[in-house]
């Protein structure tokens, strides 16, 4: 049976934002799996790392509704249509491919696909990570879009701004969504 929301005509995009390395396979598997059970659109960068590991989990679950959604950088030369090594992972359902690069010195430039990926997700989770993921958190809270570090500690997210909730369980990031997903609709 499809699990499917129920708040709405249209399915609530939940972006994860976290390392392009390291995995942090508990959380992002926890996150992956409850975003696909709610009938819920994923969306990351489209990368390795949590990207990659939040993808597998969402995917995982049978009967899902939503897609996992990569928004992908260009690549590192002149061609525009290229995406650098690993972009997209193999379980990306809807690549929507940028002539972005990765993230600049901050990814808080104009020219950074962060933008994208905060101003398209209805709620962000972000998971631990470095400036990349910083970034998109400092993005979320300049465009006023909510946000929630998944954390063991604050300082799993470099400079986590302290208006950005850190939560530590799964049923703290599910109450978080849904109170800013129910919250919009009013």
């Amino acid at each position: 049976m499809k699990r499917v929301w129920q708040g709405g005509d249209r399915c609530p995009i939940i972006g994860v934002m976290g390392s392009g390395v390291d995995r942090h396979d508990h959380l992002s598997g926890a996150v992956g799996t409850w975003i696909a059970r709610r009938g819920f659109h994923l969306l990351t960068g489209g990368g390795g790392g949590v990207m990659a590991a939040v993808s597998k989990a969402f995917i995982a679950v049978p009967n899902r509704c939503g897609l996992v959604v990569g928004v992908l950088p260009g690549g590192e030369s002149e061609s525009l249509c290229g995406q650098p090594s690993g972009y997209p992972n193999r379980w990306v359902e809807l690549a929507i491919r940028t002539h972005l690069p990765l993230s600049g010195t901050r990814g808080q430039e104009q020219l950074s696909r962060n933008h994208i990926n905060v101003l398209t997700a209805d709620v962000t989770v972000a998971l631990p990570g470095g400036f990349g993921t910083s970034s998109e958190v400092c993005l979320a809270v300049e465009y006023e879009r909510p946000c929630v570090a998944f954390v063991k500690d604050r300082s799993q997210i470099p400079g986590l701004p302290d208006v950005v909730p850190s939560v530590s369980t799964l049923d703290e990031v599910a109450t978080f969504v849904l109170e800013h997903l129910i919250g919009s609709r009013s």
